[in-house]
């Protein structure tokens, strides 16, 4: 079964996060085949618009934290990377020029919602929920954090991170991380109703805002966000992190602080 599906319907796309099992969890498979399908599409003339959702009840639940784990047994320059693969992930769905629509028909955490960042539109279900759960885990959120301060500012983006809390759909709204919430029922209708609006739009008009917004924003990019995340998860608190949460037991960190 491949990791990452892509169907056609017209010049829309639908490009599915295809390993329900483990709640689509980005590990190195599925990255692969969200930077393949991106980069195949960005060049075909016939594709207009890119749907991108999750196969099963999640949209995608972050890092596969079995392969983050398995990062302790590689060298420096192997775990970065690993890291700039997913960063290349990250901006192959950011920096296609069709117009992309997130259709989020569950839970986004972590990368997972860095996916839905790099969107130019996000449809969620009122049910799903949202985190940028990496400092519980002793990790930072480095590959997401250009999209996603583009998307909500610094100060959201702040307290987001730092607290890791999970929030619902109708916050990530307010924030301006999606721009639509609806029943999940709805949520098929709703996303049609978007993708015809941006094939109303433009194609060459849609590639040349998008390549504005990037322009505008790029002081936000920062250089060495492999090399950052690299040492964070091959770090003791990064190892820990990832080490409790697959033992379900809490990080020392926290049974310390009698949390």
């Amino acid at each position: 079964m491949s990791a990452v599906l892509t169907t056609r319907e017209g010049a829309v796309a639908t490009v599915t996060l295809n390993t329900p099992d483990v709640r689509n969890a980005l590990g190195p498979e599925l990255i692969a085949g969200v930077t393949a399908a991106f980069a195949d599409l960005a060049t075909d003339d016939a594709c207009r618009v890119v749907v991108m959702t999750g196969a099963g009840t999640a949209f995608c639940a972050g890092a596969d934290l079995a392969w983050m784990r398995a990062s302790r047994e590689l060298t420096e320059a192997e775990n970065i990377a690993d890291a700039g693969r997913a960063q290349a992930m990250l901006e192959a769905v950011d920096g296609c020029p069709k117009a992309v629509v997130a259709r989020v028909n569950g839970h986004a955490m972590g990368g997972g919602a860095g996916l839905v960042a790099c969107a130019d539109v996000a449809v969620a279900a009122e049910d799903a929920r949202f985190a940028f759960s990496e400092a519980r885990l002793g990790l930072i959120p480095a590959m997401i954090s250009p999209y996603v301060l583009r998307a909500l500012g610094p100060g959201p983006t702040r307290a987001l991170f730092t607290t890791a809390r999970v929030f619902d759909a109708t916050e990530a709204l307010r924030l301006g991380l999606v721009h639509e919430v609806v029943a999940a029922e709805g949520l098929d209708a709703a996303t049609a109703g978007w993708v015809d609006q941006l094939l109303a739009a433009g194609p060459e008009a849609i590639a040349e805002c998008k390549r504005l917004v990037r322009d505008a924003s790029a002081r936000l990019a920062l250089p060495d966000l492999a090399e950052r995340i690299a040492r964070a998860r091959a770090g003791d608190e990064g190892q820990e992190g990832v080490t409790a949460f697959l033992e379900k037991r809490k990080p020392r960190w926290a049974s310390s602080a009698g949390s």
